[in-house]
Parts: structure tokens; C-alpha cells; sequence
């Protein structure tokens, strides 16, 4: 196949044996004994999957995760002797694509690298390399951090203030009544017609300021607010 895999883990003699049955496999196999050893090789190599242990000296699995799933995008599988649900959940949860517990059938284990392969391949995600944002002006939505950048300075958010700033500038020129916004913000059923929403989007007017003398936020009378496009 030629695709790389990353084998990490502080045991020795799991890596001489995953890298065996991967490389029988025609995979080729970078290996690390250690967290800083792995996000070297990450950020040096073309990997295309990572086996990463969790309990790793200087940089455990969990933390190494974080830092991928930050700049790079590949399926990562977790191969450790943590067996507890809740270990498991924390992991898929912090973004591996699967979990394997020691001790483990090697055969097994290249199998479900096969599948994650193929599912990653066959939805494209390799090609995904520009960050997950919105961007209008000189407005910059990073989804993935919920951060917004105006004129390359960080402007603070609430939870809230993002998830309605990103239904706007999802769709510009649109109108979202308080219907829309509350249902899709607040992921419950508008009943009352309450301040909150005229609350938030008076906040986001001060933090976004004004674009040639205009709010960024317009208000449709009658109908709710928009983005100007």
C-alpha cells in the first residue's frame, strides 16, 4: 500500500511486534519510545495513521492526541493496557477513531488500521489540510478552537455570542428570525418572545465594532438579524 504508520509506544517489544504484522502488510512503520518522540515524527513525516499508547514518558497519549488533532488530520488509534470504560469513552472523546486493549491479536489490530484507512480514503478526509473556518470581511471564525479574529486581533467570545455569530456568517444576506436564532443557539423550543437574544446580539455589536461606519449585525424590523454580506 505504501501508506505510514506511526507505532508509539514505551514498550519495546510491542513496537518490534505491531511493526512486524504492519510491515508484512506493506505499510511502512516509523516508530517512538516516547510522547515528544511520536509529535516529532508526526510533524517530520507523512503519517497517514497513528497506534499511540497512553501511558507514554514525557508526552502520554491523551495530551499527544490533543497536539494532532490541533494541526494534522489522520485516524489515530489508542493500543493500551487502560481497559476502564470511562478510560475508553475519554479517549474516543478527546478524538481517537478507535481503541484497542492489551494484550491484542495482531491480526485484529491491522485489520482495524485496514478499515480506518479505507474510511478515511473513501471520505477524502486526506485531502482536508485548510483549518475549519468562517470567514467574511475582515472577520475570521476558527470552528474548531471557537476563536474570532478581526484584522488578525483575538476577539473574545462567550459560548453563546459564537454559536450565534456562526449562524450568521454561515449564510450572509440571510434573514434568521428569534425563532431561528433561539432554536438553533439555545437547542430548544422558542416559546416566548424574551431579551436574551437582543442581549447577545447588542454584546456582539460592541465586540465587533463597525465595518465602514455600519454594524456588522443588521436588524431586519419585523423579521430578526443578518449578517451584511
Amino acid at each position: 500500500m505504501g501508506l505510514s504508520i506511526l507505532v508509539a509506544d514505551d514498550e519495546q517489544g510491542i513496537i518490534d511486534f505491531v511493526t512486524l504484522y504492519l510491515e508484512k502488510d506493506g505499510y511502512k512503520v516509523f516508530t517512538a519510545s516516547d510522547g515528544e518522540e511520536a509529535w516529532t515524527c508526526v510533524q517530520q513525516e507523512k503519517i497517514d495513521l497513528a497506534i499511540l499508547d497512553i501511558m507514554m514518558p514525557k508526552m502520554d497519549g491523551y495530551q499527544l492526541v490533543k497536539k494532532i488533532r490541533s494541526e494534522k488530520n489522520m485516524p489515530i488509534i489508542f493500543l493500551t493496557a487502560k481497559d476502564a470504560g470511562a478510560d475508553k469513552v475519554l479517549g474516543l472523546g478527546i478524538g481517537a477513531d478507535d481503541y484497542v486493549t492489551k494484550p491484542f491479536d495482531p491480526l485484529e489490530l491491522v485489520a482495524r488500521v485496514s478499515a480506518q484507512l479505507r474510511r478515511f480514503y473513501s471520505l477524502g478526509a486526506q485531502e482536508v489540510a485548510e483549518p475549519n473556518t468562517l470567514t467574511l470581511h475582515d472577520l475570521i471564525l476558527d470552528l474548531d478552537q471557537c476563536i474570532l479574529f478581526k484584522e488578525n486581533q483575538q476577539i473574545n467570545l462567550t459560548s453563546i455570542e459564537f454559536k450565534i455569530l456562526r449562524l450568521l456568517m454561515g449564510t450572509p444576506g440571510r434573514v434568521f428570525t428569534k425563532k431561528q436564532i433561539y432554536e438553533a443557539v439555545w437547542e430548544d423550543t422558542y416559546i416566548v418572545d424574551d431579551n436574551n437574544i437582543m442581549v447577545y446580539i447588542s454584546r456582539l455589536r460592541e465586540k465587533l465594532g463597525t465595518r465602514e461606519e455600519e454594524s456588522y449585525i443588521q436588524t431586519i424590523r419585523g423579521l430578526g438579524y443578518k449578517l451584511v454580506p
